[in-house]
C-alpha cells in the first residue's frame, strides 16, 4: 500500500541467490529511497524478507557512495570529469596493450550484478578489449558445483528442482551449508518439509543453526567430504539401497563406483571423518529407504582443493537411488552470490562463451562471432582463472579492470594479493563504494546501485527474474553497461556497443545464448513480468521454461546417461602439524555478505556484528587458557590476525572458525591457502593448518 506521494518499485533483493521479491518505497518528487517491504507475490520469499534484505536500500542514499570519478594524484584520489577519466583509462589501455599485448590489460569482473551487465564484461573483455584474460569472483564461490554438475549430468544449473520441491521431499540432506544463515529464506521450505514428515541430515563440522533442526547430524572433520559421502554410499549398496533398474538404464561407472566405496566401511569412514559409525549408517538409511530425497550443499563441500569430487560424490547419492527428476527429488546447491547462477552463464569465466558454450568449441566460437559482428579469429582462448590473474599481476598482465568485486578482502592470502595489485601499471575499478581494493587504484569510476538500474538476475533455482530500478543517476554515477559501452567506444571499439537500455542488451543474450544449454531464447522482459521468473532452458518464445530437470531421465550427454563417478579421499592440501595443530574454516553469518563492502557500512546490520570473532570450543579455549569475550591472535603459515574469542560447543574441538566480512587487519583472508582445485580452480578457503595463542594484553587491539 502506497503513501502520499511515494511510489513502489517492484524488484528483487540485491544479495544471496534467493533473489526474494520486495518493493522498494520511492519518494516521487525526488526520487530517493526511504523503505522497503517484502513482496508476497513472489514465490521465493513469499511476504518474508531476510536481515540483509530489510536494511539492502539503505546502500542508495548512503553517505559514502562513490559520487565523481576519482584520478589518483600525488597519490591521492581525487575528483576528476568523466572525460578526464575516461580518456585516462583509454590511453592506458592502448599503451599497455601496444608495448606488451592485449593480454597484458586484464578485467576481474564479479557475479552481484544483473545478466545484462555480466554479458557485456565478457563481451568487452574478448572484443573490446581482445584479452584472453577474463575471470570472475564467481571461481572463489561456485565453479567446484558448476564443474561437478557438468562432469556429472552434463548440465550447469545450480538446482535441479524448483524450491517449491524441497517440501515434497521425504529426507533432505544439507552439507556444508549453514543455511538458516547464509540464505534464511530458504528455511521455510526446510521447515514445511519437516512438517510433512521429512527427515533432515545435515553434515557440517559445526552444529550450526540449521543442523540444530536435523535428525541426524554428521559432524565431520572439515575437508572429509568424499569419504563421507562414500560411507554412505557404501551402506546404501550394500543395504540394497538403491534403484539398480535406474542405474541400468540412465547411468554409466555405477561398477567402478562399487569397487572404489567398498573399503569405505563406516568404522573406516569414521577415522577418517570423526564421525560415530552409527550416525553414517543411520543417515545413509534415512536417505536410501525414502522415496524421495533431495541432495543440497554449498561451499562448505566446495571451497576444498577435492571441491568437484565432493560435489559429484553427492550427486552420486541421487543417481545412485534414483532420486532425481521427480518432484521432492534431485540436487541443488546453494546460490551465494546474488546472480551466482547467471554471472557464470553467459562468459565471464575465462572459459566459456554466452549459453555455457565452450570458448574452445569452434562452432561456439563460430556462432558467437556472427552474433556479436567479428570474425571467429577476433575471440580470444581461454586465459587465467580468478586467482591465477590475481598472480600474475605486474607480471604478464600489467593492466587490470576489476568491476564489482573486492579481491583484497575475499581471495586467499591477500597479504600477497595487496602486493600483486601494487604492482599492476595501471589499475582502474569500477565500484558504488570505496572498498579496499578501489583504494589501491589509479582511476575509480562510480556506479549505479542495483535500484537505480534495470535487468534481470537469475536465482538459485535458475529462474530468471526480472529487476525494475528508478531512472536516476545520483551525482554523477553511471550503469557499469554505460561506463563499459563508452570505454569501448573510446577504444574504437563502439560499434559494438551501441546499447539504449539494458533490454536492448538482454535481447542481445538471448540470441547468444540461442542453442546453447542455458538457453534464454524464449525469455522476454514481458514473459518475466507475466510469469514472476521463467526457468531455463526456454528455447521458444512459446516456452514455459523448464522448473524441473531430468524429468525424461535423459542426461546431457550424447548417450543420454549420467555419469557416477567414482573419488577416492584425498583430504586438505594443507594438513595440521606440530606448530599449527588447528584446522582453520571460514564462511558468513547473516548479518553481512561477501566481503562487506555493503554491509558493513548499514548501521542497522553492523551493530548486529560489528567485527569478527573466532569460534573455539570450550575444551580447546581451556587448553590455551582462553576465555570468552578475550583478545587471541590466530596464525597460519602465511600470517595472522587478532579478533575476540567466542567460547561455543557447536565446534568440533580440533577446529576453529572465523567469518570472512572484514578487510585490512581484520581479513581472515591473510591466513587462508591459496591451493587451487585442479579443475575449478577454486581456492581451499574452508580448510588451512593454524595455531591459537591468547593475547595477555589488550593494549594493541586488533593488531
Amino acid at each position: 500500500m502506497t503513501r502520499d506521494g511515494e511510489e513502489l518499485i517492484s524488484t528483487h533483493c540485491c544479495f544471496c541467490g534467493m533473489q526474494c521479491g520486495m518493493n522498494i518505497r520511492v519518494k516521487t518528487v525526488d526520487q530517493s529511497v526511504v523503505g522497503v517491504e517484502p513482496r508476497y507475490d513472489f514465490p521465493m520469499n513469499g511476504g518474508r524478507l531476510c536481515p540483509k534484505g530489510v536494511a539492502a536500500y539503505r546502500q542508495a542514499e548512503h553517505r559514502e557512495r562513490i559520487l565523481h570519478p576519482l584520478i589518483r594524484k600525488n597519490g591521492q584520489l581525487v575528483k576528476a570529469t568523466w572525460d578526464e577519466a575516461l580518456d585516462l583509462v583509454t590511453s592506458k589501455i592502448q599503451d599497455i596493450q601496444g608495448k606488451y599485448g592485449k593480454d597484458a590489460f586484464g578485467l576481474y569482473s564479479g557475479s552481484s550484478m544483473t545478466n545484462e551487465k555480466c554479458y557485456i564484461m565478457g563481451k568487452f573483455a574478448r572484443i573490446g578489449l581482445g584479452t584472453k584474460n577474463i575471470d570472475y569472483n564467481g571461481r572463489y564461490c561456485m565453479s567446484s558445483a558448476s564443474y561437478g554438475f557438468n562432469q556429472s549430468v552434463g548440465i550447469d544449473r545450480g538446482s535441479t528442482n524448483p524450491w517449491s520441491d524441497i517440501k515434497e521431499a521425504d529426507v533432505l540432506v544439507l552439507a556444508g551449508s549453514n543455511t538458516a544463515e547464509c540464505h534464511p529464506l530458504s528455511m521455510p521450505y526446510i521447515w514445511g518439509a519437516r512438517d510433512k514428515g521429512a527427515k533432515i541430515i545435515v553434515i557440517d563440522p559445526r552444529e550450526t543453526k540449521t543442523a540444530l533442526v536435523a535428525d541426524v547430524h554428521l559432524d565431520i572433520r572439515p575437508g572429509t567430504d568424499v569419504a563421507i559421502g562414500n560411507g554412505l554410499l557404501h551402506v546404501m549398496i550394500a543395504d540394497g539401497l538403491v534403484d539398480e533398474q535406474f542405474i541400468e538404464q540412465h547411468t554409466t561407472g555405477y561398477e567402478r563406483l562399487k569397487e572404489v566405496v567398498a573399503s569405505y566401511t563406516p568404522q573406516r569412514v569414521a577415522e577418517i571423518t570423526g564421525v560415530a559409525p552409527e550416525k553414517i549408517i543411520t543417515a545413509a538409511r534415512l536417505y536410501g529407504q525414502a522415496k524421495e530425497g533431495m541432495v543440497m550443499f554449498a561451499r562448505g563441500v566446495e571451497q576444498h582443493a577435492t571441491g568437484t569430487d565432493a560435489v559429484s560424490t553427492y550427486v552420486n547419492l541421487s543417481l545412485v537411488s534414483g532420486k532425481i527428476g521427480k518432484k521432492g527429488s534431485g540436487f541443488a546447491t546453494f546460490t551465494g552470490q546474488g546472480n551466482g547462477q547467471g554471472g557464470r552463464e553467459h562468459g565471464q569465466k575465462t572459459d566459456q562463451l554466452p549459453g555455457f558454450r565452450k570458448i574452445t568449441d569452434p562452432k561456439a566460437r563460430e556462432y558467437i562471432a556472427s552474433v556479436w559482428g567479428v570474425e571467429e579469429s577476433e575471440i580470444p582462448g581461454p586465459g587465467l582463472s580468478a586467482f591465477e590473474i590475481l598472480q600474475q599481476l605486474g607480471k604478464e598482465i600489467k593492466g587490470l579492470l576489476l568491476v564489482c568485486s573486492n579481491p583484497i578482502v575475499s581471495s586467499p592470502s591477500i597479504g600477497d594479493v595487496g602486493e600483486y595489485l601494487k604492482g599492476l601499471d595501471f589499475f582502474v575499478a569500477i565500484d558504488m563504494f570505496m572498498s579496499e581494493s578501489a583504494e589501491l587504484a589509479d582511476v575509480v569510476l562510480p556506479s549505479t546501485v542495483w535500484i537505480e538500474d534495470n535487468g534481470t538476475t537469475t536465482n538459485v533455482e535458475g529462474r530468471v527474474v526480472r529487476l525494475k530500478g528508478i531512472n536516476r543517476r545520483p551525482g554523477e554515477v553511471k550503469a557499469d553497461w554505460e561506463i563499459i559501452s563508452e570505454i569501448a567506444d573510446r577504444l574504437g571499439r563502439g560499434k559494438y556497443f551501441k546499447y539504449n537500455s539494458p533490454e536492448e542488451i538482454f535481447n542481445e543474450l538471448r540470441v547468444a545464448s540461442k542453442g546453447g544449454i542455458a538457453d534464454y531464447y524464449g525469455i522476454t522482459y514481458e514473459k518475466l513480468e507475466k510469469m514472476q521468473g521463467v526457468f531455463w532452458p526456454c528455447p521458444t518464445e512459446d516456452d514455459e521454461g523448464m522448473p524441473r530437470l531430468f524429468e525424461d531421465k535423459k542426461f546431457n550427454f550424447p548417450d543420454g546417461k549420467a555419469k557416477i563417478l567414482a573419488f577416492e579421499h584425498k583430504g586438505p592440501n594443507e594438513q595440521v602439524s606440530e606448530e599449527f595443530p588447528l584446522i582453520l574454516s571460514t564462511g558468513r553469518v547473516v548479518y553481512h555478505y561477501l566481503s562487506g563492502n555493503q554491509t558493513r557500512r548499514i548501521e542497522a546490520l553492523t551493530n548486529f556484528c560489528p567485527d569478527p570473532y573466532v569460534e573455539i570450543h570450550p575444551n580447546t579455549a581451556r587448553q590455551y587458557n582462553i576465555g570468552n569475550g578475550e583478545l587471541v591472535k590466530i596464525s597460519s603459515p602465511r600470517g595472522h590476525i587478532k579478533v575476540v574469542a567466542k567460547i561455543t560447543k557447536i565446534i568440533r574441538e580440533d577446529m576453529i572458525f572465523v567469518p570472512y566480512h572484514w578487510g585490512k587487519q581484520l581479513a581472515i583472508n591473510h591466513l587462508t591457502n591459496p591451493a587451487l582445485e585442479p579443475k575449478s580452480k577454486i581456492p581451499e578457503f574452508k580448510v588451512c593448518a593454524a595455531k591459537l595463542e591468547k593475547i595477555e594484553t589488550l593494549g594493541e587491539k586488533h593488531g
